[in-house]
Protein backbone atom coordinates (compact mmCIF):
# COMPACT_ATOMS: atom_id res chain seq x y z
CA UNK A 1 0.00 0.00 0.00
CA UNK A 2 1.72 3.21 -0.79
CA UNK A 3 2.28 6.22 1.59
CA UNK A 4 -1.19 8.39 0.19
CA UNK A 5 -2.79 5.60 0.95
CA UNK A 6 -1.72 4.89 4.29
CA UNK A 7 -2.57 9.14 4.99
CA UNK A 8 -5.65 8.78 3.24
CA UNK A 9 -6.11 6.27 5.82
CA UNK A 10 -5.20 8.48 8.42
CA UNK A 11 -7.28 10.72 6.99
CA UNK A 12 -10.50 9.03 6.89
CA UNK A 13 -10.21 8.23 10.57
CA UNK A 14 -10.50 11.94 11.53
CA UNK A 15 -13.10 12.03 8.77
CA UNK A 16 -15.65 9.60 9.38
CA UNK A 17 -17.18 8.40 12.92
CA UNK A 18 -16.27 5.21 14.51
CA UNK A 19 -18.10 2.30 12.98
CA UNK A 20 -19.13 4.04 9.79
CA UNK A 21 -20.02 1.53 7.89
CA UNK A 22 -20.61 2.99 5.22
CA UNK A 23 -17.36 4.61 4.67
CA UNK A 24 -15.76 1.70 5.16
CA UNK A 25 -18.14 -0.40 1.92
CA UNK A 26 -16.98 2.75 0.61
CA UNK A 27 -13.02 2.68 1.27
CA UNK A 28 -13.01 -1.17 0.25
CA UNK A 29 -14.42 -0.61 -3.21
CA UNK A 30 -12.34 2.20 -4.25
CA UNK A 31 -9.32 2.12 -1.90
CA UNK A 32 -8.95 5.03 0.65
CA UNK A 33 -7.31 7.58 -1.40
CA UNK A 34 -9.49 7.06 -4.25
CA UNK A 35 -12.53 7.17 -1.53
CA UNK A 36 -11.41 10.50 -0.10
CA UNK A 37 -10.84 11.57 -4.00
CA UNK A 38 -14.44 10.83 -4.28
CA UNK A 39 -15.72 12.99 -0.95
CA UNK A 40 -13.42 15.37 -2.55
CA UNK A 41 -14.77 15.50 -6.05
CA UNK A 42 -18.67 15.60 -4.55
CA UNK A 43 -17.92 18.68 -2.78
CA UNK A 44 -18.45 20.73 -6.05
CA UNK A 45 -19.83 18.02 -8.32
CA UNK A 46 -21.91 15.40 -6.16
CA UNK A 47 -24.32 13.92 -9.17
CA UNK A 48 -20.99 13.45 -11.24
CA UNK A 49 -19.04 11.90 -8.44
CA UNK A 50 -22.01 10.01 -7.90
CA UNK A 51 -22.00 8.73 -11.66
CA UNK A 52 -18.17 7.69 -11.27
CA UNK A 53 -19.52 4.67 -8.99
CA UNK A 54 -21.07 2.43 -11.60
CA UNK A 55 -19.28 -0.18 -12.28
CA UNK A 56 -16.59 0.78 -8.90
CA UNK A 57 -18.81 -0.59 -6.27
CA UNK A 58 -22.03 -2.35 -5.31
CA UNK A 59 -25.25 -0.50 -6.08
CA UNK A 60 -26.21 -0.41 -2.15
CA UNK A 61 -22.23 0.53 -1.28
CA UNK A 62 -23.19 3.40 -3.94
CA UNK A 63 -26.35 4.98 -2.63
CA UNK A 64 -24.95 4.60 1.75
CA UNK A 65 -22.18 7.12 -0.21
CA UNK A 66 -24.29 9.24 -1.50
CA UNK A 67 -26.41 9.11 2.10
CA UNK A 68 -22.97 9.90 3.88
CA UNK A 69 -21.57 12.69 1.88
CA UNK A 70 -22.81 15.55 3.51
CA UNK A 71 -21.56 13.72 6.83
CA UNK A 72 -17.85 13.28 5.41
CA UNK A 73 -17.72 16.52 3.95
CA UNK A 74 -18.13 18.81 6.78
CA UNK A 75 -15.09 17.18 7.98
CA UNK A 76 -13.16 16.89 4.96
CA UNK A 77 -10.79 19.86 6.31
CA UNK A 78 -9.31 17.61 9.26
CA UNK A 79 -8.38 14.65 6.68
CA UNK A 80 -5.56 17.16 5.84
CA UNK A 81 -4.61 17.94 9.37
CA UNK A 82 -0.89 16.51 10.98
CA UNK A 83 -2.57 13.37 12.91
CA UNK A 84 0.52 11.36 13.11
CA UNK A 85 2.60 14.38 14.07
CA UNK A 86 0.54 15.43 16.69
CA UNK A 87 0.45 11.32 17.92
CA UNK A 88 3.83 11.96 18.06
CA UNK A 89 3.93 14.64 20.79
CA UNK A 90 2.77 12.77 23.21
CA UNK A 91 4.89 9.82 22.53
CA UNK A 92 2.10 7.77 20.08
CA UNK A 93 2.62 6.35 16.79
CA UNK A 94 0.06 5.30 13.82
CA UNK A 95 -0.78 1.99 12.88
CA UNK A 96 -3.08 2.13 9.93
CA UNK A 97 -4.61 -1.23 7.74
CA UNK A 98 -1.63 -1.53 5.19
CA UNK A 99 0.88 -1.93 8.60
CA UNK A 100 2.21 -5.31 9.53
CA UNK A 101 1.22 -4.26 13.19
CA UNK A 102 -1.93 -4.17 12.57
CA UNK A 103 -4.32 -6.43 14.60
CA UNK A 104 -5.57 -8.51 11.94
CA UNK A 105 -8.82 -9.82 14.22
CA UNK A 106 -10.02 -6.46 13.55
CA UNK A 107 -10.90 -7.67 9.86
CA UNK A 108 -13.88 -9.76 11.45
CA UNK A 109 -15.89 -6.05 11.72
CA UNK A 110 -15.94 -6.07 8.31
CA UNK A 111 -17.16 -2.41 7.11
CA UNK A 112 -16.80 -1.13 10.59
CA UNK A 113 -13.27 -1.93 11.10
CA UNK A 114 -11.03 1.15 12.15
CA UNK A 115 -8.97 2.67 9.20
CA UNK A 116 -6.08 3.82 11.98
CA UNK A 117 -5.30 2.86 15.61
CA UNK A 118 -3.48 5.66 17.16
CA UNK A 119 -1.24 3.69 19.88
CA UNK A 120 0.82 4.68 22.75
CA UNK A 121 3.09 1.72 24.22
CA UNK A 122 5.01 -0.75 22.19
CA UNK A 123 3.12 -3.86 22.94
CA UNK A 124 2.40 -6.46 20.03
CA UNK A 125 -1.35 -5.27 18.77
CA UNK A 126 -1.91 -8.18 16.29
CA UNK A 127 -0.70 -10.98 19.15
CA UNK A 128 -2.73 -8.87 22.18
CA UNK A 129 -6.12 -9.20 20.05
CA UNK A 130 -5.58 -12.54 18.46
CA UNK A 131 -5.11 -14.43 21.62
CA UNK A 132 -5.82 -12.26 24.32
CA UNK A 133 -9.27 -12.13 26.69
CA UNK A 134 -11.46 -8.55 26.87
CA UNK A 135 -12.38 -8.32 30.78
CA UNK A 136 -15.44 -5.83 31.48
CA UNK A 137 -17.70 -4.83 33.88
CA UNK A 138 -19.20 -2.28 36.00
CA UNK A 139 -17.98 1.29 36.82
CA UNK A 140 -19.25 0.85 40.17
CA UNK A 141 -18.26 -2.65 41.14
CA UNK A 142 -18.81 -4.18 44.33
CA UNK A 143 -15.35 -5.39 46.11
CA UNK A 144 -16.48 -9.05 45.05
CA UNK A 145 -16.52 -7.90 41.64
CA UNK A 146 -13.09 -5.96 41.20
CA UNK A 147 -11.82 -9.10 43.68
CA UNK A 148 -12.94 -11.44 41.17
CA UNK A 149 -11.87 -9.43 38.00
CA UNK A 150 -8.44 -9.04 39.66
CA UNK A 151 -8.01 -13.00 40.03
CA UNK A 152 -8.66 -13.78 36.49
CA UNK A 153 -7.17 -10.91 35.02
CA UNK A 154 -3.81 -12.22 36.93
CA UNK A 155 -4.15 -15.77 35.84
CA UNK A 156 -5.00 -15.48 32.20
CA UNK A 157 -1.93 -12.70 31.94
CA UNK A 158 0.67 -15.01 33.78
CA UNK A 159 -0.58 -17.66 31.02
CA UNK A 160 0.68 -15.18 28.09
CA UNK A 161 -2.91 -14.10 27.13
CA UNK A 162 -3.05 -10.55 26.69
CA UNK A 163 -6.14 -8.38 28.81
CA UNK A 164 -7.77 -6.23 27.19
CA UNK A 165 -10.52 -3.69 28.92
CA UNK A 166 -11.39 -0.34 28.76
CA UNK A 167 -9.48 2.04 30.98
CA UNK A 168 -12.47 2.91 32.91
CA UNK A 169 -13.19 2.66 36.90
CA UNK A 170 -14.10 -0.69 38.50
CA UNK A 171 -13.86 -4.03 37.00
CA UNK A 172 -11.35 -2.10 33.76
CA UNK A 173 -9.31 -0.85 36.35
CA UNK A 174 -8.89 -3.75 38.49
CA UNK A 175 -8.51 -5.95 35.30
CA UNK A 176 -5.75 -3.84 34.17
CA UNK A 177 -3.73 -3.36 37.40
CA UNK A 178 -3.62 -7.30 38.13
CA UNK A 179 -2.49 -7.48 34.57
CA UNK A 180 0.88 -5.12 35.06
CA UNK A 181 1.36 -6.57 38.35
CA UNK A 182 2.62 -9.68 37.47
CA UNK A 183 4.37 -8.53 33.99
CA UNK A 184 1.81 -9.06 31.94
CA UNK A 185 0.88 -6.95 28.50
CA UNK A 186 -2.45 -5.55 28.71
CA UNK A 187 -4.28 -3.44 26.53
CA UNK A 188 -6.29 -0.20 27.17
CA UNK A 189 -9.08 0.95 24.33
CA UNK A 190 -10.11 4.32 24.58
CA UNK A 191 -13.01 6.04 23.46
CA UNK A 192 -11.30 9.22 22.83
CA UNK A 193 -7.48 10.22 21.59
CA UNK A 194 -4.44 8.91 22.87
CA UNK A 195 -3.40 12.56 24.01
CA UNK A 196 -6.34 12.72 26.80
CA UNK A 197 -6.24 9.50 29.55
CA UNK A 198 -9.44 8.98 30.34
CA UNK A 199 -10.56 8.86 33.30
CA UNK A 200 -7.93 11.14 34.31
CA UNK A 201 -8.39 9.60 37.80
CA UNK A 202 -6.87 6.69 36.44
CA UNK A 203 -3.43 8.47 34.70
CA UNK A 204 -0.89 6.84 37.10
CA UNK A 205 -2.98 3.35 35.90
CA UNK A 206 -3.09 4.52 32.31
CA UNK A 207 0.83 4.97 32.20
CA UNK A 208 1.58 1.45 33.43
CA UNK A 209 -0.46 0.19 31.08
CA UNK A 210 1.81 1.89 28.00
CA UNK A 211 4.62 0.31 29.98
CA UNK A 212 3.26 -3.21 30.00
CA UNK A 213 1.34 -2.80 26.34
CA UNK A 214 -0.52 -0.16 24.80
CA UNK A 215 -3.20 2.56 25.11
CA UNK A 216 -4.62 2.37 21.65
CA UNK A 217 -7.74 4.84 20.11
CA UNK A 218 -9.15 4.98 16.41
CA UNK A 219 -10.11 8.77 16.76
CA UNK A 220 -7.17 11.26 16.46
CA UNK A 221 -5.49 13.20 19.36
CA UNK A 222 -7.97 15.63 20.40
CA UNK A 223 -11.06 13.80 19.83
CA UNK A 224 -12.87 14.04 23.05
CA UNK A 225 -14.19 10.79 24.41
CA UNK A 226 -18.18 11.39 23.62
CA UNK A 227 -20.66 8.93 25.46
CA UNK A 228 -21.56 7.18 22.11
CA UNK A 229 -17.97 6.83 21.05
CA UNK A 230 -18.21 4.50 24.16
CA UNK A 231 -20.48 2.07 22.73
CA UNK A 232 -17.97 2.11 18.94
CA UNK A 233 -15.08 1.36 21.12
CA UNK A 234 -16.67 -1.89 22.64
CA UNK A 235 -17.14 -3.61 19.25
CA UNK A 236 -12.37 -2.94 18.92
CA UNK A 237 -12.81 -5.03 22.71
CA UNK A 238 -15.18 -7.70 21.63
CA UNK A 239 -13.18 -8.48 18.63
CA UNK A 240 -10.16 -10.36 21.08
CA UNK A 241 -10.04 -14.19 21.12
CA UNK A 242 -12.84 -14.33 23.93
CA UNK A 243 -14.92 -11.75 26.05
CA UNK A 244 -15.83 -11.80 30.16
CA UNK A 245 -18.65 -9.93 32.11
CA UNK A 246 -16.97 -9.63 35.51
CA UNK A 247 -20.02 -7.44 37.03
CA UNK A 248 -22.48 -6.30 35.38
CA UNK A 249 -26.05 -4.29 36.24
CA UNK A 250 -28.76 -5.03 33.27
CA UNK A 251 -28.10 -2.13 31.96
CA UNK A 252 -24.47 -2.00 31.78
CA UNK A 253 -22.28 -1.17 28.97
CA UNK A 254 -20.71 -4.17 29.69
CA UNK A 255 -23.40 -6.00 27.93
CA UNK A 256 -23.58 -4.40 24.56
CA UNK A 257 -19.38 -5.65 24.63
CA UNK A 258 -21.08 -8.93 25.45
CA UNK A 259 -22.92 -8.81 22.46
CA UNK A 260 -20.95 -7.45 20.10
CA UNK A 261 -18.80 -10.02 20.65
CA UNK A 262 -21.85 -13.07 20.28
CA UNK A 263 -22.03 -10.58 16.88
CA UNK A 264 -18.55 -11.36 16.05
CA UNK A 265 -18.83 -15.75 16.93
CA UNK A 266 -16.26 -14.86 20.00
CA UNK A 267 -17.10 -17.14 22.97
CA UNK A 268 -18.92 -15.03 25.48
CA UNK A 269 -18.18 -15.89 29.61
CA UNK A 270 -19.75 -14.42 32.99
CA UNK A 271 -19.39 -14.53 36.65
CA UNK A 272 -21.88 -15.24 38.80
CA UNK A 273 -22.75 -13.22 41.93
CA UNK A 274 -24.92 -13.17 44.43
CA UNK A 275 -28.46 -14.20 43.38
CA UNK A 276 -29.98 -10.96 45.05
CA UNK A 277 -27.25 -8.70 43.86
CA UNK A 278 -28.04 -5.99 41.38
CA UNK A 279 -24.14 -5.71 40.19
CA UNK A 280 -24.45 -9.32 38.96
CA UNK A 281 -27.92 -9.29 37.24
CA UNK A 282 -26.96 -8.31 33.65
CA UNK A 283 -24.02 -11.15 34.00
CA UNK A 284 -27.12 -13.78 35.49
CA UNK A 285 -29.31 -12.97 32.53
CA UNK A 286 -25.96 -13.33 29.86
CA UNK A 287 -25.74 -17.18 31.28
CA UNK A 288 -29.70 -17.53 31.63
CA UNK A 289 -30.54 -16.50 28.02
CA UNK A 290 -27.55 -18.84 27.02
CA UNK A 291 -25.38 -16.23 25.71
CA UNK A 292 -22.35 -16.90 28.01
CA UNK A 293 -20.43 -19.45 29.87
CA UNK A 294 -20.07 -19.86 33.56
CA UNK A 295 -16.65 -18.86 34.67
CA UNK A 296 -15.74 -18.49 37.62
CA UNK A 297 -11.64 -18.10 37.72
CA UNK A 298 -8.69 -17.88 35.35
CA UNK A 299 -8.94 -21.88 34.66
CA UNK A 300 -12.16 -21.65 33.42
CA UNK A 301 -11.53 -18.45 31.26
CA UNK A 302 -8.21 -20.04 29.69
CA UNK A 303 -10.22 -22.90 28.75
CA UNK A 304 -12.91 -20.25 27.01
CA UNK A 305 -10.82 -19.20 25.19
CA UNK A 306 -8.56 -22.25 24.22
CA UNK A 307 -11.45 -24.44 23.35
CA UNK A 308 -12.15 -21.48 20.88
CA UNK A 309 -9.30 -21.67 19.22
CA UNK A 310 -9.30 -25.24 18.56
CA UNK A 311 -12.44 -25.12 17.06
CA UNK A 312 -10.90 -22.09 15.11
CA UNK A 313 -8.27 -23.88 13.77
CA UNK A 314 -10.47 -27.44 12.82
CA UNK A 315 -12.90 -24.99 11.02
CA UNK A 316 -9.90 -23.62 8.89
CA UNK A 317 -8.65 -27.04 8.30
CA UNK A 318 -12.21 -28.39 7.22
CA UNK A 319 -12.83 -25.51 4.47
CA UNK A 320 -8.96 -25.13 3.29
CA UNK A 321 -8.13 -22.33 5.21
CA UNK A 322 -8.40 -19.22 6.59
CA UNK A 323 -11.41 -17.69 4.87
CA UNK A 324 -12.45 -14.88 7.20
CA UNK A 325 -15.66 -13.75 8.24
CA UNK A 326 -16.65 -10.51 6.26
CA UNK A 327 -20.13 -9.89 7.94
CA UNK A 328 -19.34 -7.65 10.44
CA UNK A 329 -20.12 -6.66 13.82
CA UNK A 330 -23.80 -5.16 13.36
CA UNK A 331 -24.80 -4.67 17.18
CA UNK A 332 -26.17 -1.65 17.42
CA UNK A 333 -28.28 -2.22 21.44
CA UNK A 334 -27.62 0.62 23.28
CA UNK A 335 -26.39 0.49 26.65
CA UNK A 336 -24.09 1.92 29.58
CA UNK A 337 -20.42 2.49 28.36
CA UNK A 338 -17.66 2.89 30.75
CA UNK A 339 -18.25 6.55 31.62
CA UNK A 340 -21.11 5.39 34.02
CA UNK A 341 -22.36 8.80 33.15
CA UNK A 342 -25.89 9.71 34.41
CA UNK A 343 -27.01 10.39 30.78
CA UNK A 344 -26.27 7.21 29.45
CA UNK A 345 -29.60 5.70 31.56
CA UNK A 346 -31.23 7.19 28.67
CA UNK A 347 -32.98 5.06 26.02
CA UNK A 348 -32.44 6.53 21.95
CA UNK A 349 -34.46 6.03 19.11
CA UNK A 350 -31.52 6.48 16.55
CA UNK A 351 -27.57 6.46 17.13
CA UNK A 352 -27.99 9.99 15.68
CA UNK A 353 -30.04 11.29 18.57
CA UNK A 354 -27.60 9.86 20.85
CA UNK A 355 -25.10 11.21 19.18
CA UNK A 356 -26.47 14.63 18.99
CA UNK A 357 -27.62 14.49 22.71
CA UNK A 358 -23.82 14.04 23.35
CA UNK A 359 -22.20 16.75 22.02
CA UNK A 360 -24.78 19.59 23.31
CA UNK A 361 -24.31 21.40 26.59
CA UNK A 362 -25.49 24.59 28.34
CA UNK A 363 -23.45 26.59 25.60
CA UNK A 364 -25.53 25.76 22.99
CA UNK A 365 -24.84 25.09 19.45
CA UNK A 366 -26.09 25.86 16.10
CA UNK A 367 -27.40 23.22 13.87
CA UNK A 368 -24.63 22.96 11.40
CA UNK A 369 -22.30 22.56 14.57
CA UNK A 370 -23.88 20.26 15.92
CA UNK A 371 -23.70 18.17 12.50
CA UNK A 372 -20.63 18.38 12.43
CA UNK A 373 -19.24 17.39 15.80
CA UNK A 374 -21.89 14.68 15.56
CA UNK A 375 -20.45 13.29 12.28
CA UNK A 376 -24.28 13.88 10.50
CA UNK A 377 -25.70 15.57 7.49
CA UNK A 378 -27.46 18.61 8.43
CA UNK A 379 -31.02 17.11 7.51
CA UNK A 380 -30.38 13.82 10.47
CA UNK A 381 -28.65 16.27 12.71
CA UNK A 382 -32.46 18.13 12.48
CA UNK A 383 -34.13 15.70 13.11
CA UNK A 384 -32.33 14.31 15.93
CA UNK A 385 -32.95 17.81 17.63
CA UNK A 386 -36.22 18.14 16.76
CA UNK A 387 -36.63 14.73 18.25
CA UNK A 388 -34.67 15.63 21.45
CA UNK A 389 -36.74 18.50 21.59
CA UNK A 390 -39.95 16.88 22.15
CA UNK A 391 -38.50 14.51 24.80
CA UNK A 392 -37.06 17.69 26.51
CA UNK A 393 -33.62 16.80 26.70
CA UNK A 394 -32.85 19.89 24.68
CA UNK A 395 -34.24 22.91 24.02
CA UNK A 396 -34.20 26.10 21.10
CA UNK A 397 -32.44 29.44 22.41
CA UNK A 398 -32.56 32.08 19.66
CA UNK A 399 -30.09 30.11 16.91
CA UNK A 400 -28.98 27.34 19.01
CA UNK A 401 -29.80 24.35 20.56
CA UNK A 402 -29.09 23.22 24.52
CA UNK A 403 -29.14 20.59 26.96
CA UNK A 404 -32.28 21.55 29.04
CA UNK A 405 -32.16 21.33 32.88
CA UNK A 406 -33.66 17.20 33.56
CA UNK A 407 -32.52 15.47 35.87
CA UNK A 408 -31.55 12.07 33.82
CA UNK A 409 -30.25 10.45 36.82
CA UNK A 410 -33.93 10.21 37.56
CA UNK A 411 -35.96 10.42 34.73
CA UNK A 412 -36.84 7.22 32.59
CA UNK A 413 -37.84 7.76 28.97
CA UNK A 414 -38.46 5.35 25.76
Amino acid sequence: MTRSEEAALIGWSAVAEPADEAAGALVAALGAANALDWVRDGATDLAGAVSTLAGRCAREVAEAAVRGHERWERRLPSADDPHARRAALVGAHVVTRCDPRWPSALASLGAAEPFALYVRGDGDLDSAWKGGVALVGARASTAYGAHVAAEVASGVAAAGRAILSGGAYGIDAAAHRAAVAVGGVTIAVMAGGVDRLYPAGNDDLLRAVINCGAVVSEVPPGFAPHRSRFLTRNRLIAASAATVVVEAAFRSGALNTARHATDLLRPVGAVPGPATSPSSAGCHALIRDGAAVLVAGADHVLELVESAAQWAERDEDSSGGGSQDGGGSRGRSEGLDGAGSAALRLDFELPGDRAVFDVTSRRGLATEDIARRAGLAWKDAAASTARLEMRGLIERSGHVWKRSHVDVKSRKTS
